[in-house]
């Protein structure tokens, strides 16, 4: 079996998965998706660096990064079009949009019922200034697109939200605010891969922000059946293959779902767990590839 890696050849990550099907007899090249090429015609074919993707079995998304409008549209447009033509690609593209887009996956989860922060997503400046009242003056302001926390701020003063939204207005951006939730500093992320939760911990924050890039230290934790089937469900909202969840423990008990990655790491994962992630990616994919 042929199975290559889209994403950043140095990366922890590409490393990691490699190592894990060198053992299974596969060795796997990666490519970044911005070196990808599509010729549609009477041969139409997806070629990275020199290499045709439509000869892979698998390809595994590692990585979509920042670009315009058009580049990313048109990465995405193509992992679809390869994806139809019988390459299997993970995290598949339909999942992947769903999982990048914070507003468009808090819907989601929230038709299939389960709890989420209060969230207020608008265009315009003085909606803004009203969704600050109304979610009780203390906002966490989110880009509608980003991870590892970047990005991301805490407002508590109705002064500085004028002049945060105001240098957004100026930007162009949407005004994407989330209530505060109380949390200790702490919030959780299970990893979940083909229907099953396989690995969860704790990350114990220095600030409101959690994030192992931002310090926070991880701690193994056994899953309840509570946090099991809500992040079963929401991978499955998504229509991902695996994927991180992140929850928000209430001091008053139960949880609160904050973001679903579909692109997630697993380095403090493994660090706190001890769970091999990359290995048990490898065997899944191995075997539920045609």
């Amino acid at each position: 079996m042929k199975v290559a890696i889209l994403g950043k050849p140095e990366a922890w990550y590409t490393k990691s998965l490699q190592s894990a099907f060198k053992p299974l007899g596969v060795d796997v090249p990666c490519f970044p998706i911005t070196a990808l090429t599509s010729s549609l015609g009477s041969h139409t074919k997806w070629v990275v660096a020199g290499e045709p993707l439509e000869s892979y079995q698998a390809v595994i998304v590692r990585a979509v990064p920042n670009g315009s409008l058009e580049q990313v549209i048109y990465r995405m447009d193509a992992l679809h079009c390869l994806e139809q033509s019988g390459v299997r690609v993970i995290n598949t593209p339909y999942a992947i949009e769903r999982g990048v887009d914070k507003y468009y996956t808090l819907a989601l989860l929230k038709a299939e019922g389960i709890p989420i922060p209060r969230t207020i997503v608008t265009e315009r400046f003085d909606d803004a200034m009203d969704a600050f009242g109304e979610l009780g003056g203390d906002v966490i302001v989110k880009p509608l697109f980003g991870s590892e926390g970047r990005g991301m701020v805490r407002v508590t003063d109705r002064d500085i939200a004028y002049r945060v939204f105001r240098a957004l207005e100026q930007n162009r951006n949407i005004f994407y605010l989330q209530e505060y939730i109380p949390h200790g500093s702490q919030d959780i992320r299970v990893f979940v891969v083909d229907g099953k939760a396989v690995a969860a911990m704790t990350r114990q924050g220095t600030s409101w922000k959690c994030n192992i890039c931002n310090g926070a230290k991880g701690k193994s934790l056994a899953l309840n059946k509570t946090l099991e089937d809500m992040s079963i469900k929401a991978v499955k909202a998504l229509g991902a293959d695996y994927g991180g969840v992140d929850f928000l423990p209430l001091e008053s008990g139960g949880y609160l779902l904050i973001e679903v990655n579909t692109i997630p790491g697993w380095k403090g994962l493994q660090k706190a767990t001890g769970f091999d992630a990359a290995a048990y990616l490898a065997n899944y994919i191995l075997k539920t590839t045609c």
